[in-house]
């Protein structure tokens, strides 16, 4: 199977349209494809969220009464015209409600679709926990920012800003790539105390600065000359913020 074919099947998978070959052979496929992989936990994240956010309702039952009494009050018997009335009104009705109903559902669907920078923020998160659960925050161990760049930069189709910030409490211990978005990203790893920070750098597209938190970590996001930094940690925000300040800081000059 090849990775854009892989890739395309992922969301018919998650709904549960595939066969039972075509689905054991993806998932064959994607135990050795990180990307695929990456792709498939936002998918399943995604749609957890909107089965969790999206409200059901049925149709109470003095709908279907009150309909049916304006029709048997509308018609009277052997009237003709009272029967075409009765059946306009019907008529009317039920396009009301199929017109409401659709209004609600787009309003429902625009309020709960997920932006590229929501769907980006999750990878993160997932990043974040992936490196910590498997005990692979790095891929190069070393405090010496003349030695993660190169590495980092030899592996990435650009070179992302490794910056020494021992002197304010924040130091380097290493780096690794990891995957968000389907792409490539530049992760610097940080140490505070005993908190390891993970620092995902990569072209900016347009993001917005945006600081969270979910689960117990905090996330802080930012950009500075073409690049976009993304902070993650279970540091404090204000701590993870102080961080984001001195990177914003020093990568601008």
């Amino acid at each position: 199977m090849k990775q854009e074919d892989a890739l395309n099947l992922l969301q018919p998978y998650v709904d549960g349209e595939l066969d039972a070959a075509t689905s054991l052979e993806l998932e064959r496929y994607v135990m050795g494809d990180a990307i695929a992989r990456a792709q498939l936990a936002r998918l399943r994240a995604l749609s957890s969220a909107l089965r969790a956010e999206a409200d059901y309702h049925v149709a109470p039952g003095s709908l279907r009464t009150g309909i049916l009494s304006r029709t048997r009050g509308a018609a009277a018997p052997g009237s003709q015209r009272s029967t075409r009335f009765a059946s306009a009104q019907w008529l009317r009705s039920i396009g009301i409600g199929v017109a409401a109903a659709t209004v609600a559902g787009i309003a429902t669907m625009t309020l709960l679709r997920p932006t590229l920078q929501d769907l980006t923020e999750h990878d993160i998160f997932a990043a974040h926990a992936r490196a910590t659960v498997s005990d692979r925050l790095l891929d190069v161990a070393s405090s010496d920012q003349h030695t993660v760049k190169p590495w980092l930069s030899a592996r990435l189709g650009f070179s992302p800003p490794v910056l020494d910030l021992s002197g304010s409490g924040f130091e380097l211990v290493g780096g690794r790539i990891d995957v968000v978005d389907g792409q490539r990203v530049a992760v610097l790893v940080y140490r505070r105390r005993q908190h390891m920070i993970d620092v995902l750098v990569r072209p900016a597209r347009g993001e917005t600065p945006s600081a969270k938190s979910r689960d117990g970590f905090n996330l802080n996001h930012f950009t500075q000359n073409g690049m976009s930094f993304w902070l993650i940690s279970d540091l404090s925000a204000n701590e993870l913020a102080d961080l984001a300040r001195l990177l914003m800081a020093r990568s601008g000059s």
